[in-house]
């Protein structure tokens, strides 16, 4: 587990490289006092394990270009915010691709953004987007449809069918009711520099957006998890739902990391209706073992906690189903 006293700590991703697990994670201040606030106050903290289970912390990895001024010339991608990514080694070189918004834009459209690096923790930007939202298949802020740009945390990875490199981003889609909009949008890459944007490959309806999205191959089977929450229902979705909604992490399955992927199910696989926790990853240890792993998000009494669990195992059944026993343990808010 890993929690710290001084910051709040959320959304997390991983690389491995030198018989250690690296773990990314979005970190504030808990002197902030209100956790609304640490989106706004945000940096890509780091540490690293063995064993998924004890962590050493690492110097920070990145942060917001918040000394930018106009006379430095323009305005890099993330002078506001610096969120939730992915990692993937390529050549001897590790590419880390998060979401950035901008302060002139107060921080309301996303962009995804890439630093490098060649040991995981000295990083360099790369100063300008890599890949934004397609106005033909994606909702753009200046439509006036929903709270921002919603174009944010990339989860990359290579396929080997077609030996090409694939993004799939939460976005949303530019047509339909509003508060069903949210989809997992693609783009492929030859080179993790230059980017197409491609349609969706999850079919919109059900929520306002799929966040943290994650594929993974196990048991012949491919599988993307991604999380939502109570909010984040779909009216027409809660209107025809027999149980209550939840906050928390489901998982579609598919015939390939691409799809297609069809949400046949209401029910999520972790999560309850007050969000005790979020984000959820699988992660793969040195042994070949599967653990989910999520952020301690909300207490019983609506209280942000702020902590990584531990990993869990993850068991996969003859049908395909993920089976996780026993629940990632609870801490204290404080």
């Amino acid at each position: 587990m890993l929690h710290n006293r001084e910051k709040w700590l959320w959304d997390f991703w991983f690389a491995q490289h030198g018989g250690r697990h690296h773990m990314f994670y979005l970190q504030a201040d808990r002197a902030l006092e209100n956790p609304d606030l640490r989106h706004w106050n945000v940096s890509i903290g780091h540490a690293t394990s063995s064993d998924l289970v004890h962590w050493n912390e690492a110097p920070d990895a990145i942060a917001p270009e918040r000394d930018w001024t106009p006379d430095d010339g323009p305005e890099p991608p993330d002078t506001c915010t610096t969120w939730t990514g992915s990692v993937l080694e390529h050549d001897g070189l590790f590419y880390m691709f998060y979401t950035g918004t901008r302060h002139s834009e107060k921080g309301l459209i996303q962009r995804i953004c890439l630093a490098t690096s060649k040991d995981l923790t000295h990083w360099q930007k790369h100063g300008a987007p890599i890949v934004e939202a397609d106005s033909r298949w994606y909702e753009k802020f200046s439509d006036g449809t929903w709270q921002d740009e919603s174009w944010r945390d990339p989860f990359v990875f290579h396929n080997p069918d077609d030996g090409r490199f694939h993004m799939l981003i939460t976005a949303r889609v530019n047509h339909g009711d509003p508060s069903g909009r949210g989809t997992i949008a693609h783009a492929v890459s030859d080179n993790l520099l230059d980017w197409e944007v491609k349609p969706p490959i999850v079919e919109a309806g059900k929520y306002a957006e799929l966040e943290v999205p994650q594929v993974m191959h196990a048991g012949g089977r491919y599988y993307l998890l991604f999380s939502t929450s109570v909010p984040r229902y779909a009216q027409a979705h809660l209107a025809t739902r027999k149980t209550p909604p939840v906050t928390g992490s489901h998982y579609l399955i598919g015939p390939s990391p691409l799809g297609p992927f069809v949400d046949d199910t209401e029910n999520f696989w972790i999560g309850d209706p007050h969000g005790s926790l979020y984000s959820g990853k699988i992660v793969e240890d040195f042994d070949g073992q599967w653990s989910f792993m999520a952020f301690q998000n909300y207490d019983e009494n609506g209280r942000f906690i702020g902590t990584i669990s531990d990993p869990v195992p993850v068991q996969i059944a003859a049908d395909g189903e993920l089976v996780i026993e026993p629940a990632p343990q609870k801490v204290d808010a404080s």
